[in-house]
């Protein structure tokens, strides 16, 4: 009797201290080293949208339309941070509904952030910086499409809005414990969330506006060439900071973001080479550059360089025939090709991150690997993006059009946005 006794006394003394231990889950702990890398990361991000894409597109556009569109990436920066700290983030990043659709209200305004909390091993607060970044470039991406006729009162109206009933919905299905994430659908840096939800916003907005009046060649390719490179250099902050810590996840996403990217470019000049002139344009090389990082960014954190290397190759061919054949062919007017090389490509580069994905780099197998369902995963989660951003996107931009003309007049088209909605002209 004394031993069962002894052994009762033995098992309640073990559960107690199992229980404690339970209880007692180590708390993250800041890791500088982390914390450094995502504080560069953001700023390399940054640097993408201002002054990046507002050169690579200002240099696209017709003279008389540069101070226009360096305007609209400047606006857009201003614009979306006031929006993503009001509860754009909140609603991105907070804990909703297990699988559901929207976060919770909990950090609007940052209520309660103080400079002690913690994501993983960086501070809260470098990590809402962080993902403002990928909330202000996604919405600037889309102007590309519709460049040299929006109005800019439309514009202003229609990115508020849209940045907190698209953008925040689509980040928390993906990145948060929406929907998509806990379904298993992949996208380590933003193919689903930033090109494909970009990109169908733009091909919606630019057929709701229609054609421009007239069509001019760029006027400016060293300023698309800086913008391009610009864009480039600050990837590796939006792919290898995807990793959100200073390791070898960031390291691999590094590499590969670089060898698809140059795999792209150098397919798009070769494309360019054996058509058309024989001459490989540098709009055309800068082009396959962008769609190759496009492409590569779902994939970045979950593939190697095979994969990496055949993801560019594919970018290169395909972006390049829906940006110089398809748009053509069809007659709509995406006057960046935003459709062409970020949503296309954003479209490849999902399903072959089902395709490529291996696990002893990212946790996931894909399909070479013998889990052909993830290929499945990755077209539910295109889909869904595809539908939601297109739909929603035209709802808005009907909305904001009942109060605001969208549209820029045909004085102001003929006479050039800078001057119409600027009083600001570059000689």
């Amino acid at each position: 009797m004394k031993i069962f006794n002894r052994l009762l006394i033995l098992a309640v003394v073990l559960f107690q201290t199992t229980t404690v231990f339970a209880a007692d889950a180590p708390k993250p702990v800041l890791n500088p080293g982390d914390t450094a890398w995502m504080l560069t990361s953001t700023a390399l991000v940054l640097l993408m949208t201002i002054p990046g894409l507002a050169l690579f597109y200002g240099g696209l556009v017709g003279k008389k339309n540069l101070v226009s569109t360096l305007s609209q990436s400047f606006m857009i920066t201003a614009v979306v941070t006031i929006t993503w700290y009001v509860c754009g983030y909140s609603l991105a990043f907070m804990d909703g509904a297990k699988g559901g659709f929207i976060g919770s209200t909990s950090r609007v305004l940052l209520k309660g952030i103080g400079i002690g909390d913690l994501n993983t091993t960086i501070p809260e607060t470098v990590f809402f910086c962080y993902q403002l970044t990928f909330a202000i470039i996604t919405v600037a991406l889309i102007c590309g499409s519709i460049v040299e006729r929006i109005s800019f009162k439309a514009l202003f109206f229609f990115i508020t809005i849209w940045s907190i009933v698209v953008y925040a919905p689509v980040a928390h299905m993906v990145w948060g414990n929406g929907y998509l994430n806990t379904l298993g659908v992949l996208d380590y840096a933003g193919g689903t969330v930033v090109h494909i939800n970009s990109g169908i916003a733009a091909l919606v907005l630019c057929l709701v506006l229609g054609k421009r009046k007239a069509k001019v060649k760029p006027h400016n390719v060293g300023y698309t060439m800086i913008g391009a490179s610009l864009l480039w250099v600050g990837w590796f902050g939006f792919n290898a900071g995807s990793a959100v810590a200073a390791n070898g996840n960031a390291g691999m996403a590094m590499l590969v973001t670089q060898l698809a990217t140059a795999v792209a470019a150098a397919t798009w000049m070769i494309i360019e080479w054996l058509t058309g002139e024989n001459k490989p344009s540098l709009v055309g090389m800068c082009s396959g550059a962008v769609a190759g990082l496009v492409a590569i960014t779902p994939a970045s954190g979950f593939v190697g360089p095979s994969g990496a290397f055949f993801i560019g190759l594919a970018a290169g061919i395909v972006c390049y025939l829906t940006s110089a054949k398809l748009k053509n062919a069809i007659g709509y007017d995406d006057a960046l090709d935003v459709f062409g090389v970020h949503c296309c490509g954003g479209i490849l580069g999902a399903i072959l991150t089902g395709v490529f994905a291996v696990k002893a780099i990212g946790g996931t197998a894909g399909a070479l690997e013998g889990n052909v369902a993830q290929i499945k995963l990755q077209l539910i989660g295109v889909v869904l993006t595809l539908v939601y951003s297109g739909v929603m996107t035209y709802v808005v931009i009907k909305v904001v059009g009942l109060f605001t003309s969208i549209r820029a007049t045909d004085a102001e088209e003929r006479e050039g946005l800078d001057l119409a909605h600027h009083g600001e002209t570059i000689a």
